[in-house]
């Protein structure tokens, strides 16, 4: 066994392996280097106050913050970094997101829209919306919908497989029908999908759709499941090599 070393052996090192340092007088304890993680922070846009608080508590829960900004500041976004943003699907939306993704430190922001139907958010599927609050607003469904985003908002990117956005999609069926389709998330091996009515699953389809700097993109795939809300999900084909230019965005997407 060897013999313990007395403290002053250390000094060469500085610092003594239990954390501490010797000095004249005795030992004391070595200073500690503290780093402070900077808290993610949710911009919210026009949110009315009952919607506000409840969005609010959502994103307490997940250690988010949560910032009011009214429509008029929404220059906030060129000179401040948020993670995300809530706004209402009104007229004011599309000039708000086209500001966040115009910015050089917020244009890959996680965006929530909050109220209005599937099409609302379709009128501005090229600068995707990642998310949306439904209206009336209801406690489980919200923090449901956070807690499945939380990671993207958090910067967890290398933990999250599906990126959750929400495009127009053309789904083509073997037979030359059509389906147009909102995506609801989508990886590099498939997609999920709601849409006019859900195919069978074993389906052949091919996709086509875009996502802000993807130019429009068709891959074949599969039908795998369906459910009773026209919801269905997507498998791609493998041996497609379209499929490269969604990976690259998708990885582009979470290193940015």
């Amino acid at each position: 066994m060897q013999p313990r070393k007395a403290a002053s052996e250390w000094t060469f090192k500085g610092v003594h392996p239990l954390g501490l340092m010797p000095t004249s007088t005795g030992t004391v304890l070595a200073p500690q280097s503290v780093h402070r993680k900077t808290t993610a922070r949710v911009a919210l846009f026009d949110v009315p106050e009952p919607s506000a608080h409840l969005i609010t508590e959502c994103f307490r829960q997940f250690g988010i913050e949560t910032v009011s900004i009214a429509p008029e500041r929404a220059d906030r976004l060129q000179r401040e970094k948020f993670e995300a943003c809530v706004l209402p699907l009104q007229e004011t939306a599309g000039s708000i997101i086209e500001l966040a993704r115009g910015s050089t430190s917020n244009s890959r922001i996680i965006i929530f829209g909050l109220g209005g139907t599937a099409q609302d958010a379709m009128r501005y599927s090229k600068l995707c919306i990642n998310a949306i609050f439904h209206e009336p607003l209801e406690r489980s469904a919200a923090i449901k919908l956070v807690r499945s985003t939380q990671m993207l908002v958090l910067h967890e990117f290398r933990r999250y497989v599906r990126v959750p956005v929400m495009t127009e999609v053309a789904v083509v069926m073997n037979d030359g029908a059509r389906i147009t389709a909102t995506s609801q998330e989508i990886s590099s091996g498939g997609m999920s999908l709601r849409g006019s009515h859900a195919p069978e699953p074993g389906s052949p389809v091919e996709v086509s759709f875009s996502l802000l700097t993807l130019p429009r993109v068709w891959v074949r795939g599969q039908v795998t499941w369906k459910k009773p809300t026209k919801g269905f999900g997507i498998r791609f084909d493998p041996t497609d090599e379209r499929r490269q230019r969604l990976k690259e965005w998708i990885v582009a997407y979470l290193d940015a």
